[in-house]
């Protein structure tokens, strides 16, 4: 047990399992000639410089993308590779930026390893499909943490440039009220915003930009409608409620408000708002409730709840309780290891993905969080600040 332990609070052993696990789930995914998701990303690009329109169906590819036009910039240094190479690339530098920005976090050394320990695997299910959540995981996670360290202007950058690719960025102005310095935070947003607006317009034209925003909003409209009769998407609490009571026409206003009221609530502690203890309750709530209140979050964007699972669980006090170890565990076996072969196949084909059961663990952990935000003593913090 002494050397599982010593194994499992290794920092090269996490590094290399972080790495290792995320490298192994898109390599397999290349030899599969599986990686629509990359393709979906790289045409983005190309449709920008030859003004075809974003998120209309193409031969390349299955599905449409609905990604924002700024999207198409990241993108774009991986689209003069090789498919393969490219989205193998591409994946590395998603778990990298997650990597580091979890290793950001103002948590002692240890604490911020074990982050990575309990986020591995859900990071592995977002690389099978060469996703883009681990990017947009550590643009909450970096906006957080310039806030808190003063740097205002390039935490502004980076909430605008998220809500310019996925609109998730936007959760990132739930830290606003951590800000030393809030006009300066309001003027850099402004200031980012109509920079980042204008910027593929250099790789486009202004017109063809415009459009193109035009059409992000109806294509979002569009897949929101087509997720709530998905399996694969609204793996949300709003899809736990349809599935399981078979209420198919149950309107997302009345599951999203009260949750949104819920959060809100959380800001009545106005004397905590500069204790980290609180600061990170409301960021491990923040990734929670991006996820599972969307229709359209799906089994690979977890990876962004997931981190605000370990973020809680490393920033309980301690000694912990014994329903807080459970949660961890309940939210280990059914969001993260259901997908995968080491959860019994027919249970997760049975009752898991057909009622949306994914979300669940979440949803408990950030009714939780909810609660301790309300209650819980932030007269002395338990962590370290920020390196």
């Amino acid at each position: 047990m002494s050397k599982l332990y010593k194994l499992f609070t290794n920092k090269i052993f996490i590094t290399v399992l972080w790495f290792g696990l995320s490298l192994f789930a898109v390599v397999k995914m290349v030899f599969a000639h599986s990686i629509n998701n990359y393709l979906i990303y790289k045409y983005t690009f190309i449709n920008l410089l030859h003004q075809h329109n974003l998120y209309t169906p193409q031969p390349y590819y299955a599905d449409t993308n609905h990604y924002g036009p700024l999207f198409a910039l990241l993108i774009a240094p991986f689209t003069f590779l090789p498919d393969g190479i490219a989205a193998i690339l591409w994946t590395t530098v998603n778990a990298f930026i997650l990597y580091r920005a979890i290793l950001l976090l103002p948590f002692k050394i240890d604490y911020r390893y074990a982050i990575l320990l309990i986020c591995a695997h859900e990071l592995m299910t977002a690389s099978y499909s060469v996703q883009f959540n681990p990017i947009m995981t550590s643009i909450i996670l970096l906006s957080f943490i310039f806030i808190r360290n003063g740097k205002d202007f390039w935490a502004a950058l980076l909430i605008i440039a998220g809500t310019y690719v996925k609109l998730y960025g936007i959760v990132g102005l739930a830290f606003f009220f951590f800000s030393d310095n809030k006009l300066k935070l309001i003027l850099s947003l402004l200031f980012w915003s109509i920079i980042l607006f204008a910027l593929p317009m250099l790789f486009s034209s202004p017109a063809f930009v415009v459009q193109c925003y035009k059409d992000w909003y109806l294509s979002l409209s569009e897949k929101n409608v087509h997720n709530e009769f998905s399996t694969m998407q609204d793996i949300s609490v709003m899809g736990m409620i349809r599935r399981i009571f078979n209420y198919p026409q149950l309107s997302n206003m009345l599951v999203i408000l009260p949750g949104m009221l819920l959060f809100a609530l959380s800001y009545v502690r106005i004397k905590s708002f500069k204790k980290i203890d609180y600061q990170l309750l409301i960021l491990a709530s923040s990734l929670l409730f991006t996820v599972i209140f969307s229709t359209g979050s799906e089994s690979p964007t977890y990876i962004i709840a997931f981190v605000g699972v370990g973020i809680w669980f490393m920033n309980l006090d301690r000694p912990m309780k014994p329903v807080e170890i459970f949660l961890l565990i309940f939210a280990l076996i059914i969001t993260s290891l259901s997908p995968s072969d080491l959860f019994p196949r027919f249970i997760n084909r049975e009752y898991v993905k057909p009622y949306a059961l994914k979300a669940l663990p979440c949803f408990v952990i950030w009714l939780k969080i909810i609660y301790e935000t309300l209650t819980r003593d932030f007269a002395r913090d338990t962590t370290v600040p920020a390196v």
